[in-house]
C-alpha cells in the first residue's frame, strides 16, 4: 500500500499522550499506530462527546487540526477513513457533517419480523448476508481505490488487536467497520445498504448476550477477515467471494451452536 508521507505521519500529541494510550493496553508491548488512524478515533470521539447527529456540521480540517493537535493532512487522511466507513460526509463547497443514517429506514420495515432467538431467522438472515456480501466482496476486488483498501486494512488489524488484547468492544466495531468497508468498496450503493440493514439486525441478537464475549473461533474470523482482505487487495473477486462465503458460513454454526446452547441447554 502506498500512503502518502502526510498520511504516515504520527499524530502530535500533547502529554499525556493520547496515542501512547491508544496503543498501550496494560503491561503489552507499544506498536505503532498511523497518525490519520489515531485521529480518526478522535474524530468519533468528538462527534459523541459534542453529541451531534446525523446532518450537525462538523469544524473545518483545519479547526479539526488545531482542536486535535495535528496537521490539516492528516486530518483530511482521517476523514477519508470516516467518509468510507459512512460515518462522515463532505459536501464540496459546504463542508464536513456527520453521515445520514438512511438505512434505518429499511431496517424498520423488517424490526417487526426479526425474532433474534428464532434459530429459522437466524439462518434466513444469514443466507441473506452470504449473497450479499459475496457480491460486495467480488465488486470491491475490482472496484476498491487505494484509499478504500486502506479503510479495510485498518479494520482488519483493529480485529486482531482487540482480540489480541482481550477487547471485545474493540473488536466488535471493528469488525462491524471492516463489513461496511468491504461494503462501501463495491461501489454499489444498494449492496451498501443491504449489507448494513442486514448487520443491524444481526445486532439484535448480539443484545440477548451473543458475541459479548469472545468465542472459540474468534482467532478464526481474524485470519478470514484478512484472507477477504488479500484477495480484495490483489484483484481477485472469485478468491474475495469465496473467502466470504468462508467466514459467514463459520460464523453461522458459531451462531446456530450459541443459540440452541440457550434454547435447549
Amino acid at each position: 500500500m502506498n500512503d502518502t508521507p502526510a498520511a504516515q505521519a504520527a499524530v502530535p500529541t500533547q502529554a499525556p499522550s493520547a496515542e501512547a494510550a491508544a496503543v498501550n493496553d496494560g503491561d503489552a508491548l507499544p506498536e505503532y499506530r498511523p497518525g490519520y488512524e489515531v485521529v480518526a478515533e478522535r474524530i468519533l470521539e468528538f462527534i459523541a462527546e459534542s453529541r451531534l447527529v446525523a446532518g450537525d456540521r462538523l469544524p473545518t480540517e483545519n479547526d479539526l487540526a488545531q482542536r486535535l493537535n495535528t496537521s490539516r493532512a492528516v486530518v483530511r487522511e482521517a476523514v477519508k477513513i470516516l467518509s468510507a466507513l459512512g460515518r462522515v460526509r463532505a459536501h464540496k463547497g459546504r463542508g464536513l457533517f456527520v453521515a445520514d443514517d438512511e438505512g434505518m429506514l429499511i431496517t424498520s420495515r423488517w424490526g417487526g419480523f426479526f425474532r433474534p432467538v428464532d434459530l429459522d431467522h437466524v439462518l434466513m438472515l444469514f443466507e441473506f448476508r452470504r449473497v450479499q456480501e459475496m457480491a460486495a466482496s467480488s465488486l470491491a476486488a475490482t472496484r476498491a481505490t487505494p484509499a478504500e483498501l486502506r479503510t479495510i486494512e485498518v479494520a482488519m488489524q483493529q480485529c486482531r488487536h482487540g482480540f489480541v488484547h482481550g477487547q471485545v468492544d474493540v473488536f466488535n466495531q471493528a469488525d462491524e467497520d471492516f463489513h461496511a468497508a468491504v461494503a462501501a468498496a463495491s461501489h454499489n450503493t444498494f449492496l451498501g445498504n443491504a449489507v448494513r440493514d442486514a448487520r443491524r439486525l444481526q445486532r439484535q441478537s448480539s443484545a440477548i448476550g451473543i458475541h459479548q464475549t469472545f468465542g472459540e473461533n474468534t482467532a478464526a474470523a481474524v485470519e478470514e477477515h484478512e484472507a477477504i482482505y488479500r484477495a480484495i487487495r490483489d484483484g481477485r473477486p472469485d478468491k474475495a467471494a469465496e473467502a466470504t462465503a468462508a467466514h459467514l458460513d463459520r460464523t453461522l454454526e458459531d451462531y446456530r451452536r450459541e443459540i440452541q446452547r440457550r434454547l435447549f441447554g
